[in-house]
This record gives C-alpha cells, structure tokens and sequence, in this order.
C-alpha cells in the first residue's frame, strides 16, 4: 500500500497548471471581466461549466464550457501579448468528471495512468484528443490565442481542450490570425488595458462520430480603456466555413449573437463599454 501512496503522491506532483469548475466568474474570477462583469446568461447552453484556468498557482484566463456540444462558449481575458515560444502538448480538464477529481489541467496519460480515469470517462463531458485526430479542413482553433500573452506560463494556459474548437483551417490561419496578430495591435494602441471575450456559436455540423460541435461563427470582442475618462470597444465575427472576418462596433456584435443564439439580448460587456 506504501508503494501506492508514493505513485499517487508522485503523479499529483506532475500537474501542469490548476484550474477549477466554480459556481460562476462573479466570486471566483471576475478579474479577467471588464468592471467584473461577465456576460450575461443568453449565452449559457443547458449544461454549462464555469472554469477557472489556472496555470502554476495563477489564474491567466476564464470559460464558459459547453458540456454537451464539448466546445467553449467563450473565454475571456486580458490581452498582453510579448515575445515567447509557441507551447506543445495539450492538456484537458478533470473537474468537468467531477468535482472529487484535482483542481489541476493534467494531460490525458496522467489521468489513465495515475488516477484510474478511462478514456470514456474523461470524454463524458469534454473533448479528448482522439477527436480532433484525422480532421479535413479543420483543426484545433484557440478562442484565446496563446499568442495575446507576455510568456510561457501564461501561453502553456491556453493549451486546454477546454479552450478549443474544430476551425476551418484556412480561416485559422489566414483571416482569423491576421485579427489576431494585426488588427489587434493597431485598434489597441493607446489601450492601457484590454478587455476580450471570443467565442463561438453552435452549429449543425459535428466532428468525432457526432462527439464534438463544429461551430458555425467565431467571434471576438474588446474592450479597451485608454484612460479613466475615454474607452473604446470592437468586434469580429467570422463563418467557419470562410476565410473573411466582418469588423463590427460591440453593439453590432451584441444583435448578432442575439439573434444566432435565440435566447435573449445578450450583453458581453458592462454597459460602460461603448456600445457604437
């Protein structure tokens, strides 16, 4: 039994990052929310997770999971993008089996392994990496791209399947990372912090023998205060199936999904963000 208390306690010391399944962002990480508002509940599916992403004892970013579709609904962070090494490896969620499971992102060998989690189990609630092997067309898209942080650490945090979704491959690396990589630089000059929410709408399509969602849109938000009196805010929106993004103002954005996601206005932001 000794033998097996030293195993446990050694597979628990090979965790990659904390993050945890909480209640709801207002109390448990509202941080990465301007004014500490999330958005509001037309954007929640039927069974949702709220997930705390936590990476070496620090919180870097939040999302809401869908459980049922096995994709994000969005993630919201701080834009602070710096140099630094694109990460390897992917890591997934344990909390979304239970809350009896760690608090930690562990890769998937280390749950088989060490914490006698099958397969089946772990792919219950969530994607696993088998479902996003021998993809046409697509590949694994970050909501929040690693590329929006200052270092490794907080770039590894991204690497969750917690944070990705099956993207046209063309539009990934074409029209959707030049809003990344270019558009956002330019709109968040004189920006001294920037607030994003990116997500993605459900579509009709799936992945995996029907395990995983394809989502029909991507979308990105920002909100960026210049100073204690002046604050700007866009939005993107792209098909999943085009390699165009639509620029949008956040109120735009905000009728948009309103209407793709039918359940009610949907508000990304606190209403201090400029709306036109």
């Amino acid at each position: 039994m000794l033998w097996l208390l030293l195993l446990q306690v050694w597979a628990s010391c090979l965790w990659l990052g904390h993050s945890e399944v909480v209640p709801s962002f207002e109390n448990s990480c509202p941080q990465f929310f301007f004014r500490e508002t999330p958005p509001n509940n037309a954007l929640e599916p039927q069974d949702p997770a709220w997930i705390c992403q936590r990476y070496k004892n620090q919180y870097y970013f939040a999302t809401l999971y869908d459980r049922n579709m096995r994709i994000p609904v969005y993630s919201a962070y701080i834009y602070q993008p710096g140099p630094g090494k694109r990460p390897k490896g992917w890591l997934v969620e344990p909390q979304l089996m239970g809350p009896a499971y760690p608090k930690t992102m562990e890769k998937e060998w280390t749950l088989i392994n060490y914490y006698n989690v099958s397969l089946e189990k772990l792919g219950d609630s969530q994607a696993i990496l088998q479902d996003y092997k021998n993809l046409t067309g697509l590949n694994r898209g970050h909501l929040n791209p690693n590329g929006h942080h200052y270092d490794y650490s907080s770039r590894m945090a991204t690497f969750t399947l917690t944070n990705i979704v099956p993207q046209d491959e063309k539009l990934n690396g074409g029209a959707w990372n030049n809003y990344e990589q270019q558009t956002m630089i330019r709109k968040t000059q004189g920006c001294n912090i920037t607030y994003v929410v990116v997500g993605a709408v459900p579509g009709n399509n799936y992945i995996a023998k029907g395990r995983v969602n394809k989502p029909s849109y991507l979308w990105s938000s920002a909100c960026c205060m210049v100073d204690n009196n002046h604050m700007k805010a866009w939005a993107v929106i792209a098909e999943n199936d085009q390699n165009e993004v639509e620029l949008l103002t956040l109120g735009e954005l905000e009728e948009m999904l309103t209407q793709l996601y039918g359940r009610g206005q949907v508000s990304l932001f606190d209403s201090e963000c400029p709306r036109e």
